[in-house]
């Protein structure tokens, strides 16, 4: 092998090794958190729309059918038996119980968290609503940055479906 080759060879072993070391640097150090939306909340009886990217659901998106991600977002709100206030409580329970998962705001009727992945550190905004007029809590799941979320937000809602329904 020629000495210009060798040294092409390791300068090319060392940036496959340096950048992704770099890249997870960077995600430790909250480069990939995102800004908090300063438009959270509870509006006229609404959460937020969908986010304009693939990264999010909501059980509300049936209430903006001209959005472009309504139907991808769509997810059913989360039942509950009994009292609404207790539902809630049995919710915000579960979000502390959640790795990596810290509530924001906690009002009667209306929690805020944010949940942060493990190795890429990127934050999701997650809102809980309770609608007494509906018997049920609407919902709202969505990553601050990037285009897609392989399926995260959805799943997250599904499995704290899942622990609210158990007895």
């Amino acid at each position: 092998m020629s000495s210009r080759l060798r040294k092409t060879a390791m300068t090319l072993l060392a940036a496959a090794i340096l950048l992704p070391a770099l890249v997870l640097l960077a995600a430790q150090l909250g480069a990939f958190k995102g800004t908090p939306p300063s438009d959270l909340g509870i509006r006229n009886g609404r959460l937020k729309p969908p986010s304009s990217t693939p990264n999010s659901v909501t059980s509300q998106a049936s209430l903006y059918p001209d959005h472009p991600q309504a139907k991808r977002a769509a997810i059913a709100p989360l039942a509950f038996k009994g009292d609404g206030q207790a539902a809630m409580k049995k919710l915000a329970s579960i979000l502390r119980g959640m790795e990596r998962t810290e509530i924001i705001t906690e009002q009667p009727g209306y929690l805020y968290a944010q949940c942060t992945t493990r190795l890429m550190r990127f934050t999701d905004d997650v809102e809980f609503w309770l609608d007494e007029s509906a018997g049920v809590i609407q919902v709202r799941s969505a990553s601050r940055i990037g285009h897609g979320d392989r399926g995260v937000n959805r799943a997250r809602v599904e499995a704290i479906r899942h622990q609210l329904m158990a007895p």
